[in-house]
């Protein structure tokens, strides 16, 4: 028989960890269930020198601040230290090893999850895998002739291995640009692929972080706020074409809101690229044994390859049963909400200029108060 819970968290990262202290809060019965054998997994496969972009006053999760010894800026290892203690102080636990293969929900109103150790039923979901989930992993002609390792970012922990080497890393967000900079920081000749233009944005204007800025912006129309923040961002990162660089079509909040991709915050590469430490390059076309041919007709050789790609969130095969939830990317169209599919709920799809981790906040609060009080008008027997 299937286990029975009101409600079903899937996934045990920041927002499934976030909305698993709120329902602990309102006395909420739930089930957490997690594929991997630990929380917060996907941080454990970030490069090294990864911080926060964020500051931790607007980085904590429901309830818990960050230590008062944490720097601004969190490291990788400071954030999974957090995520271990947050789990700890609220009593989650979830049940590792449960992969969910699919979701649906019965003509009676009870949410059935399929997993990979067994069945559970349940009034509520709450979807909370994150983007980082399925690895984007494209391939390019004559690929499987190139004799040098092709990883994925997800498998990049930092450049000391390829010290000395030539290496291509493909994409420009903000994975990309950091690895690059690992890697000129370690002693490779880097060079990056990417493909049009881009915005970048420094960490701090004067001092302040960028996402404090963000804030101050939020209540105005994307394009506005990009329109009257344009000479600032400019005197802050001069001229792209200097890093070899083009300039995206839109602002950076615009980018944000209307593609669904966070501008590159510098954390130095931008200087290193001025300097030569970095090349830029154009959209790989082609491989040729070790040669890159390059959307210029450029081709140069390389011993290794990055692929700063991105992920995908893999919830179409979650959820094939109600295929209206999310759009054509799979990223849900409601988040932080109950959308069109009763008791289905999504946290931590929504990229947002104040970050992630703040937005993560704001929807599991709101995902506990909406479960809390559709409990009390819409009690269903399980």
């Amino acid at each position: 028989m299937p286990a029975e819970t009101d409600t079903v968290i899937v996934g045990a990262g920041p927002a499934g960890l976030a909305v698993g202290a709120v329902l602990r809060r309102a006395n909420i019965p739930f089930v957490m269930l997690e594929r991997a054998d630990r929380v917060g997994e996907s941080w454990h496969h970030h490069y090294d020198r990864l911080h926060l972009h964020t500051p931790k006053s607007q980085s904590s999760l429901p309830y818990r601040a960050y230590p008062r010894t944490s720097p601004r800026y969190p490291s990788r290892e400071q954030v999974i230290e957090y995520l271990d203690d947050y789990a700890r102080a609220f009593a989650l636990a979830p049940e590792f090893g449960r992969e969910v293969r699919r979701l649906a929900r019965g003509t009676d109103g009870i949410w059935t999850i399929a997993t990979s150790a067994g069945g559970y039923r349940a009034r509520c979901v709450v979807v909370a895998t994150g983007y980082n989930r399925v690895p984007n992993v494209p391939r390019w002609p004559g690929q499987e002739t190139f004799p040098g390792p092709v990883i994925h970012s997800r498998d990049y922990a930092n450049g000391e291995a390829f010290r000395g080497r030539n290496v291509l890393v493909v994409g420009f967000g903000n994975s990309g640009a950091e690895i690059a900079l690992d890697l000129a920081e370690r002693g490779a000749r880097c060079a990056i692929a990417v493909r049009g233009g881009v915005n970048v944005i420094p960490r701090e204007l004067l001092g302040i972080p960028i996402s404090v800025v963000s804030l101050a912006l939020r209540s105005l129309p994307p394009r506005v706020a990009d329109a009257m923040s344009r000479l600032t961002r400019r005197l802050a990162v001069g001229d792209l074409a200097t890093a070899g660089l083009a300039r995206s079509d839109v602002g950076p909040l615009q980018q944000i809101a209307e593609r669904h991709r966070i501008p590159v915050i510098d954390v130095g590469t931008l200087a290193r690229l001025r300097s030569g430490d970095i090349s830029a390059r154009k959209g790989v076309v082609s491989f040729h044994g070790a040669d890159v041919r390059f959307a210029d007709d450029r081709v140069e050789r390389f011993d290794a390859v990055v692929l700063a790609t991105g992920y995908a969130t893999g919830l179409h095969a979650m959820l094939p049963d109600h295929p209206s939830v999310l759009d054509a990317l799979g990223r849900p169209l409601d988040c932080g909400r109950e959308g069109t599919v009763a008791g289905l709920y999504f946290c931590g799809y929504n990229l947002s200029p104040t970050g992630m981790l703040r937005q993560i906040s704001i929807e599991a609060r709101a995902i506990g108060r909406h479960i809390t009080a559709a409990k009390r008008l819409r009690p269903i027997s399980i």
